[in-house]
């Protein structure tokens, strides 16, 4: 079914902007074309073969950087959506997109000087990575199983430090105004990150699995794989080199969350899948260990450990979302009381339940568990005769006594049920202890006890995220939209722009074409993607005298080529153009 776009939960739409095509630049238009012209000349061979077809498919073309609107509407056809998003989101963010079917596309365009590769995310990665192998369903399908298991994964606050000194290097790295000081700063932010981070989280597992599976992952025959990962698709470096025997190849397994990576660099080595099944029977076996599907003492455990948001499901369906600051056993190991730290929100199928928000628990919660003495049943369990029985009626105060051996001492006066069953008690004047230790006491107002006795399920994040982050009274604040025009490349662009113009209208104009070889030559003597598509066009000109002007230049861009940075790039570009005199 096709995803409709107002179905979009508030709190991911304000990660959505407007793409603003007049922001790209003609280098910017030049260097797409470059990328995409030496795309389709080496990925026929060694790409995953839905993805030439997946290009057309999904409304990317070569001679200019796509609208994601033209590809919102191609990619409905396969029941997803495209939407624009600023640089970097949040990767809860960016997996809850995956998992409703969307695919999120940076605006930016990476610059020339990071053309073979950058850390962040740009419209190259998302658009020619990620979406032409969209097309193909098995592949799809693991795209959104992991985005679905991934935004219930656990993450620590070590994970953030991280993503947040990821986030701010490519950030850096792609903005023409910063200074070398200042990109050699966030390098060194990233490696004290990394380097402080002292357990391997669920979202660390999940970043490790999705870096080699569709961001750097290869699939097909051992011997002779094929590329599928939108960081290899999207990169004319590294994917260049990485089929050959200085990278090792490992067969694919659920192992791979045991590899750690390297934005920075490339990568050592590659994991091979058979087919994209395998990689969807990894992923059902990890969300088999993961504490979504767990529950129980290792999932509490996870989630006091992370510091992180979580959420605590119980077995009647109550939902408990906070920061689980401690928890406690009976004598028979079993969950008897939970203490988070505000704010905290209770929920029902992922939908808060009116009164018991973050507003009414704006300084945390906490709850017992497990059995009643002298009944043999829950606090979910007790009935009407039950409460009377223990003194709970005509206002008077009665008593709870725990086999944990908290007690409860309150008045009862409200119970919200679920399918017959007590979901929450409600007190007032109450006071609750374990042994001389007081848990809750009568001037910290209305105690509303969780009924339950075990945890079948923990996972990362609130569980109605809409009503918890409209209560933060915060909005998200994505950076501006950016561009790479400059006022010392103004007059370059200008000149691409020239002889766009010209390759489009297809001209003769050797003239002009003089006047700019010339400028260019003296101005922006290391400039080498603008003497590539002046020889293009010299290579097509039908006049005589266009011979002189084209050996010129190809031997100026030779001679360039030796001691340029990007010294493959322009050998492969003279190749895969046939600009050869």
């Amino acid at each position: 079914m096709a995803f409709v776009f107002e179905e979009i939960p508030s709190y991911l739409k304000v990660h959505t902007v407007e793409q603003r095509p007049e922001l790209y630049t003609p280098i910017d238009h030049a260097s797409w074309r470059f990328i995409m012209k030496l795309a389709k000349d080496f990925f026929p061979a060694h790409a995953h073969e839905k993805y030439l077809k997946g290009l057309e498919e999904t409304g990317i073309s070569t001679e200019s950087i796509p609208l994601i609107s033209d590809m919102d509407a191609k990619l409905r056809r396969f029941g997803w959506r495209a939407v624009a998003v600023s640089g970097f989101i949040a990767p809860s963010a960016f997996m809850e997109f995956l998992a409703l079917g969307v695919l999120p596309i940076a605006c930016d365009m990476r610059s020339l000087e990071h053309l073979a590769y950058t850390p962040a995310p740009d419209i190259v990665h998302e658009a020619a990575g990620h979406a032409p192998i969209i097309a193909d369903a098995e592949y799809a399908e693991y795209l959104r199983s992991y985005g679905e298991l991934a935004r219930r994964a656990i993450y620590s606050a070590e994970d953030m430090e991280v993503y947040n000194a990821i986030r701010e290097l490519s950030e850096v790295k792609e903005d023409p105004r910063s200074t070398a000081a200042q990109v050699a700063t966030t390098e060194k932010r990233l490696i004290a990150a990394v380097a402080a981070t002292t357990r391997v989280s669920e979202a660390t597992q999940l970043s490790r699995m999705g870096w080699w599976t569709f961001e750097y992952g290869l699939v097909g025959e051992f011997s002779n794989p094929k590329i599928y990962g939108a960081g290899l698709l999207s990169s004319v470096g590294e994917s260049y080199r990485c089929l050959g025997p200085e990278v090792k190849k490992i067969p694919f397994s659920l192992a791979c969350i045991e590899t750690n990576y390297d934005i920075t660099r490339p990568q050592p080595q590659l994991f091979v899948a058979s087919d994209f099944q395998v990689l969807k029977n990894a992923l059902d076996e990890l969300a088999s260990r993961m504490s979504y599907k767990k529950g129980g003492i290792y999932g509490l455990t996870q989630a006091t450990e992370s510091g992180t948001l979580t959420t605590t499901v119980l077995e009647g369906g109550l939902q408990i979302s906070g920061v689980l600051q401690e928890f406690r056993l009976d004598s028979k190991g079993a969950p008897a009381f939970l203490k988070f730290s505000g704010p905290c929100q209770l929920s029902v199928e992922d939908r808060e339940i009116k009164g018991q928000g973050t507003k009414d628990h704006a300084h945390g919660f906490s709850t017992p568990l497990g059995k009643i003495k002298g009944t043999g049943k829950t606090c979910a369990e007790l009935s009407s005769e039950d409460f009377k029985n223990l003194g709970f009626r005509n206002s008077e105060p009665g008593f709870l006594h725990f086999e944990s051996g908290v007690e409860v001492s309150a008045v009862l006066f409200d119970q919200l049920q679920l399918n017959g069953k007590n979901l929450i008690l409600r007190f007032k004047d109450c006071t609750m202890k374990l042994k001389d230790e007081v848990l809750y006491q009568p001037e910290w107002g209305v105690f509303d006890l969780a009924c339950g006795s075990q945890v079948i399920s923990v996972f990362g994040g609130a569980a109605d995220r809409a009503a918890y982050e409209a209560s933060k009274h915060t909005k998200f604040k994505g950076r501006e939209a950016k561009t790479n025009l400059t006022e010392s490349n103004r007059r370059l662009n200008e000149l691409y722009a020239s002889v766009r113009k010209l390759r489009e209208e297809e001209g003769e104009n050797l003239a002009l074409l003089e006047d700019i070889i010339s400028e260019h030559s003296q101005k922006y003597p290391r400039d080498w993607l603008l003497k590539l598509e002046i020889l293009e066009l010299l290579v097509e000109s039908k006049n005589s005298e266009a011979a002189k002007f084209h050996r010129s230049l190809f031997e100026n861009l030779e001679a360039l080529s030796k001691e340029s940075e990007q010294a493959e790039l322009i050998e492969r570009g003279i190749k895969v153009l046939n600009v050869s005199p």
